[in-house]
């Protein structure tokens, strides 16, 4: 995995201009999606053990990270749901031979993995006049963008988003986002995407559900 993510770090592809144009500026607006971790999310509320607040989530400063769960975060994800990632998870490992889905579903490694719901990848092929699904993009731009949704190690929602300042996060792409004290990540591109479900617990991992998708470009 450290030389898939070497390779990808740094990379700087020819990208078509329409292509990095339209990406940069892409608004993601997702409605609720109901998986097996929320109950009930109404509006952009959603309640937690520490509160609630709108268009955001409140984080105790205490808060411990949650004990490993059982299943991998890539059993989660296939039975919570979310298809669109994990359909870009199986894309990228047959174009480009990356092993992803083996490295989410059996890996001992730890990683963060900040999953978009099915309705924000939506969202970004609606961009496009000629994009329907995940494969009619480049594996190359895909695989960037899945790395940058992808931290090392097990962060909780307590040392994601912070207090008071903004903190920024180090991805696997080797490219940093931001995150706000109301759990709103701002992007390389400019994004603001809500954290709308933290902290689900697996085996190998932690994922918090956002309602976007992170875009590695400038």
């Amino acid at each position: 995995m450290k030389t898939l993510v070497l390779k990808s770090v740094g990379r700087r592809i020819g990208y078509p201009l329409i292509l990095l144009a339209a990406l940069a500026f892409v608004a993601v607006s997702c409605e609720k999606e109901e998986t097996l971790f929320v109950d009930e999310v109404e509006s952009t509320e959603l309640t937690t053990k520490d509160g609630r607040m709108p268009n955001g989530i409140t984080f105790g400063s205490a808060k411990k990270a949650p004990v490993p769960g059982d299943q991998s975060i890539a059993a989660i994800a296939i039975d919570a749901g979310f298809s669109e990632l994990v359909g870009a998870l199986i894309y990228v490992d047959d174009e480009l031979n990356t092993s992803l889905v083996d490295l989410f579903s059996t890996g001992t490694d730890q990683y963060t993995v900040f999953a978009p719901t099915n309705d924000a990848f939506f969202a970004l092929y609606d961009a496009f006049d000629d994009v329907e699904e995940i494969t009619d993009l480049p594996a190359e731009l895909v695989l960037d963008v899945l790395l940058y949704h992808v931290v090392e190690g097990r962060r909780a929602a307590n040392s994601v988003v912070p207090p008071v300042r903004p903190r920024k996060i180090m991805t696997l792409l080797g490219l940093t986002f931001t995150v706000n004290s109301s759990a709103v990540i701002t992007d390389i591109a400019g994004q603001e995407i809500n954290i709308v479900t933290p902290d689900i617990s697996a085996s190998n991992g932690i994922i918090h559900v956002i309602d976007g998708v992170l875009l590695p470009l400038e």
